[in-house]
């Protein structure tokens, strides 16, 4: 993956996030995209770092549950 390829995963991620305000689980994530785990991570990992994510991580049982919802400020 080059920095090219990941931007353009981050931008599928967040018209994805864009599109509804609520929390996305991983698998509603990866089902709704068609991108790889490499892919989505990668896609997290940047819209994270530009702060537009909200990641919220959750134990079920022996499951670990990861959220991820878009930051949405209005001003």
């Amino acid at each position: 993956m080059d920095v090219q390829s990941i931007g353009k995963c981050a931008g599928v991620l967040w018209q994805l996030l864009h599109g509804e305000h609520r929390k996305w689980s991983y698998n509603e994530i990866k089902k709704s995209t068609g991108l790889s785990d490499r892919e989505i991570n990668a896609a997290i990992g940047w819209l994270a770092r530009e702060g537009k994510l909200n990641i919220e991580e959750t134990q079920v049982g022996k499951r670990n549950i990861l959220y991820v919802e878009l930051n949405y400020f209005i001003g």
